[in-house]
C-alpha cells in the first residue's frame, strides 16, 4: 500500500489523518458522553505520536453541515511534544470547541428547515475530500512524507445523498494507495465505511463496547503499514454493497443502472437525469406487460 517508494521515509512512518465525528444529533442518542470518548482519541493520537518521532497526525472534526481541520502534528513544535498531552493537545481542544459551537448553530437552523424522523447524519463525504486534499499537497511537496492514511471515526448514520461524493473519494483513496480503516460507533453499521475499507485495503472494525475503546484503537489502528503483514487484524465479513439511487436518495437492493454514465435509479425512467441519455422500454416490464396479455387471451370468455 505503499506510495512513491523514493520519496518515503521509512516502511514504519506514518500520517495519520483522523476523521472525528462530533455530531450533536448522534451523541445526544447515546449513553457514552463525548468528552470520555474524546479521552480515549487524544491517548490513541499521543500513542501514535510516540511510536515515531516522525509520525504525524492530521485531525479533521466532521460535524452535521460542516467539517474543518482542528489539529496538525507537523505545526506543533518538537519541545511541546514532550511536555505530556494537555500542552500538545491545547491548540486541539480549542478549536474543536469553536467548531463544535459554530456547527451547532448552523445544525439547528438547518434541522428546523428539514426535520426528519431519523439521526441525522454527519458530512462523511466532506472530511474525506479535505483528509485527501492534505494528502495529496504532501505528496506533491517534494520531500520525504510519511506513508499516509485515513481513519474514520464515525458514529453517525450514512446518508443516502452524499453516495456519490463517498464513491468518489473511496475511489480517489484507491487510486492513491491511501488504506482507509473505519472505526464505528455507532448502533447500525454503515454500508459506507464498510465498502471504503474493503475498495482501499484498510481496517473496519465496529467495537460493541466503548468502555474499551483506546484497547481497540491501539491494537487495531496504531498499527502502521509495514507492520500489518506480520499481525492478525479483524477481516471484513458480510461487507454491505448496497447502493443508492440518484433519484431519490435512498438505500436500495434492486434498481436500474444507466448504461452510459452508470447513475442508478429505484424505478424505470425515460430519460436519464444525469447525462440526458434515452431509455428503451424495461425488459422486465416488457415481460410482465405481454404475460399479462398472454394471460387474458387463454382466459375463456364466460358463456
Amino acid at each position: 500500500m505503499a506510495s512513491v517508494a523514493s520519496k518515503l521515509y521509512s516502511d514504519d512512518v506514518s500520517l495519520l489523518v483522523l476523521l472525528l465525528d462530533t455530531n450533536p444529533f448522534f451523541w445526544d442518542t447515546i449513553s457514552t458522553t463525548f468528552s470520555q470518548f474524546l479521552s480515549h482519541v487524544l491517548a490513541f493520537l499521543n500513542a501514535v505520536l510516540g511510536l515515531n518521532q516522525l509520525n504525524k497526525v492530521v485531525v479533521i472534526a466532521t460535524g452535521y453541515s460542516s467539517c474543518d481541520y482542528i489539529y496538525d502534528s507537523s505545526n506543533v513544535s518538537s519541545e511541546s511534544r514532550g511536555t505530556g498531552m494537555p500542552a500538545l493537545f491545547g491548540s486541539l481542544l480549542e478549536k474543536l470547541e469553536d467548531f463544535i459551537a459554530k456547527d451547532e448553530e448552523r445544525s439547528s437552523s438547518k434541522e428546523e428547515e428539514d426535520h426528519v424522523d431519523r439521526i441525522a447524519s454527519s458530512l462523511l463525504s466532506g472530511s474525506l475530500s479535505m483528509a485527501l486534499c492534505y494528502i495529496q499537497r504532501v505528496f506533491r511537496s517534494g520531500h520525504l512524507h510519511p506513508q499516509p492514511r485515513i481513519l474514520c471515526l464515525q458514529g453517525s448514520p450514512d446518508g443516502p445523498e452524499q453516495y456519490v461524493a463517498v464513491m468518489n473519494s473511496i475511489f480517489s483513496a484507491q487510486r492513491l494507495m491511501v488504506p482507509i480503516d473505519s472505526c464505528y460507533i455507532g448502533t447500525q453499521n454503515s454500508a459506507f465505511l464498510q465498502q471504503a475499507s474493503y475498495i482501499t485495503g484498510g481496517v473496519h472494525h465496529a467495537p460493541k463496547q466503548l468502555d474499551g475503546l483506546f484497547q481497540f484503537l491501539t491494537t487495531i489502528f496504531a498499527t502502521d503499514l509495514h507492520s500489518r503483514s506480520f499481525v492478525q487484524l479483524p477481516k471484513p465479513v458480510g461487507v454491505d454493497f448496497r447502493a443508492s439511487c440518484f433519484c431519490h436518495k435512498k438505500t436500495i437492493d434492486m434498481g436500474y443502472v444507466c448504461s452510459v454514465c452508470l447513475s442508478i435509479f429505484c424505478e424505470h425512467h425515460k430519460k436519464c437525469s444525469t447525462c440526458g441519455s434515452v431509455f428503451g422500454q424495461s425488459k422486465l416490464d416488457g415481460a410482465n406487460a405481454s404475460s399479462s396479455i398472454n394471460d387474458r387471451k387463454r382466459k375463456a370468455p364466460d358463456s
